[in-house]
């Protein structure tokens, strides 16, 4: 299959039953401006285009909504454990993008896709949603060259200053994606 285009990339969704069925399950949650993000969407590509037969595990399926008039985390706990009463076999991550932005020492963010856009790689910077009518939606704030490319890269976000710099090479160190994706290509802030 080739993944060239934010529509290729949405037809490889679509025809993922598994991932279908993960984004109909938040969809149901309705949360406002919500997303299935990071490593749901970058794992797929890149599993894609390494050949891979088997789909990588991951250490969890990242949902995140944005919702200012309640930003209490313990409503995020109450979100997943519905959604794992929905699907106990994922490894649910529910995060309110209007409060996040204190956890990650940013300024705040104006939406999801504002948070998807200073999220560390570019190649992770990616989210899924549904609309109303059951069409998958790609956001992909710093495009899909990257990711289709197989190239690990800062956001433009984490390039700005020294200590989000040190944030990602730490980061991409620890996740030692090259590791599992042997085709990829990993760029150090210099």
């Amino acid at each position: 299959m080739k993944l060239e285009t934010e529509e290729d990339i949405i037809q490889l969704i679509k025809e993922d039953e598994w991932m279908m069925g993960i984004l109909q399950t938040a969809k149901f949650l309705r949360l406002p401006d919500w997303w299935v993000c990071a490593g749901f969407v970058r794992s797929k590509i890149w599993d894609i285009l390494h050949g891979f037969t088997e789909r990588t595990p991951m250490p969890d399926v990242d949902v995140v909504y944005f919702d200012m008039s309640c930003v209490d985390e313990e409503v995020e706990k109450q979100l997943e454990q519905k959604l794992k009463e929905m699907n106990s076999t994922i490894p649910w991550s529910v995060k309110n993008q209007a409060r996040m932005h204190i956890i990650n020492n940013n300024q705040p963010y104006s939406s999801s896709v504002d948070a998807i856009s200073k999220f560390p790689e570019t190649a992770t910077a990616l989210g899924l949603t549904l609309d109303k009518q059951n069409n998958v939606i790609l956001t992909a704030p710093c495009g899909i060259q990257d990711v289709i490319n197989m190239e690990v890269k800062p956001t433009p976000y984490f390039t700005e200053d020294t200590e989000r710099a040190v944030i990602y090479e730490d980061r991409i160190t620890k996740k030692n994606w090259k590791q599992t994706w042997n085709q990829l290509k990993v760029y150090h802030i210099k």
